[in-house]
C-alpha cells in the first residue's frame, strides 16, 4: 500500500483527566479519518498503562499529514492539553527505504 505511514506514542499529561482524554481522542479519530489525504488513522490504548496511546496512521503524503495539523478538530484537540508526544517514527514497507546502510 503506498502513503506515508507514522506510527507515534502519546501519554496523559501530568493532572490531565484520562476520561476526557479518551473522549477527545474518540471523536479526533472520527473527524480525521474523513480529512482528505487520510488513508486509515487508529488509536489504540496501552492496556497496562491507560494514560498511554499508540497512533497507527497512513497519509497519502507528507502534506497531508501537516494538513491534519491545520485542521480545526486537530487544533481544538491540542488545546486541550491533555496528551503529549513520547515519539514519532515515520514507517515504510521492508526493503523501499532509500539510501539505507547495508551491514
Amino acid at each position: 500500500m503506498p502513503g506515508y505511514f507514522i506510527s507515534a506514542g502519546i501519554e496523559l499529561k501530568d493532572g490531565a483527566n484520562l476520561d476526557k482524554a479518551e473522549q477527545g481522542l474518540r471523536l479526533l479519530t472520527e473527524q480525521t479519518r474523513s480529512e482528505p489525504g487520510c488513508i486509515f488513522f487508529e488509536i489504540r490504548q496501552n492496556l497496562k498503562e491507560p494514560g498511554k496511546f499508540t497512533l497507527w496512521e497512513c497519509w497519502t503524503d507528507k502534506q497531508a499529514l501537516a494538513d491534519h495539523f491545520e485542521a480545526d478538530h486537530t487544533k481544538a484537540y491540542l488545546a486541550q492539553d491533555l496528551t503529549e508526544v513520547n515519539y514519532i517514527e515515520e514507517l515504510t514497507e521492508i526493503g523501499e527505504t532509500s539510501g539505507a546502510i547495508s551491514s
